[in-house]
């Protein structure tokens, strides 16, 4: 697959774009033996023979992890407290890896981290509505109306949420136990979502994320995908998929849903657990 020249050699980290695209400048990259220095270029890593003063390039191989992350630990690439972050939990991994989208640091659960960008991208873009769902421990009993109300969308800062699949785990006088699956991903939006029905989150974990689940993998581990995962998350990123979601059929054609009255918007070790 064809890709610029400059964000070929940054991902083998030969430089920042800006610094790549100043040795092409240069005159100091080679691309089939062929001397390049003007932009744009297109390359495909996977075939062309690309050389920095004389250097071979080789194009950094693909890998995927899923980590069960502890609260406290943060889904940055950078912190200047020197906080941990999730790639800090991935001992042993030498690629340069971030996580795909953002868990909070008070919360736990499952995060994505790849050096595949294109997937990532994908991944956390709207227009695909990849399923991710929530286990959260709420203070008191939810009441019905409550339920509706996640279900059909929760008006928000920033305008009304999607309809939200959501089912009841446990409930008594004292705590709720949800499980919330979203195809969207606003910031902190299961804790906004709640604390605007008046349940404050206590706990909350990411359980599941398309069909990738926490199941056998223990808190701070982590694992590298399987193939037919690699290959279920790519579905997922074409909308392809036949993942389900309230308000939306197998067939990827949306149901009708019962209308709602308009307001007015006033470290780690690798787990030896077998995938799943």
């Amino acid at each position: 697959m064809a890709e610029r020249l400059q964000k070929v050699l940054a991902a083998a980290g030969v430089g920042s774009r800006r610094a790549c695209e100043e040795l092409i400048l240069e005159g100091r990259v080679r691309v089939n033996r062929k001397r390049v220095d003007q932009l744009p270029v297109l390359v495909d890593p996977s075939t062309d023979d690309i050389r920095v003063d004389g250097r071979r390039i080789h194009a950094e191989r693909k890998v995927y992890y899923l980590l069960n992350k502890p609260k406290g630990v943060l889904c940055t690439q950078r912190d200047p407290a020197g906080r941990t972050r999730a790639t800090d939990l991935l001992t042993g991994v030498r690629e340069r890896v971030y996580p795909v989208g953002r868990l909070d640091a008070g919360s736990q659960g499952l995060v994505l981290l790849t050096n595949d960008g294109e997937l990532a991208a994908a991944l956390t873009h709207p227009r695909y509505g990849v399923p991710k769902t929530y286990r959260a421990r709420i203070r008191g009993k939810l009441p019905p109306d409550g339920l509706k109300k996640l279900r059909q969308g929760i008006w928000l800062s920033e305008g009304r949420t999607q309809p939200a699949r959501v089912t009841v785990a446990y409930g008594s006088r004292s705590h709720t136990i949800l499980e919330i699956t979203l195809r969207e991903g606003r910031n902190r939006q299961v804790r906004r979502m709640l604390v605007k029905l008046g349940h404050p989150v206590r706990d909350l974990t990411r359980v599941r994320m398309g069909r990738l689940s926490l199941r056998g993998l223990g808190t701070g581990r982590f694992r590298a995908l399987q193939p037919t995962e690699v290959k279920q998350l790519q579905a997922l990123a074409r909308g392809s998929s036949g993942e389900t979601s309230a308000g939306r059929s197998r067939s990827g054609k949306t149901k009708r849903v019962a209308p709602v009255k308009k307001r007015k918007r006033t470290t780690a070790r690798r787990s030896q657990a077998r995938p799943h």
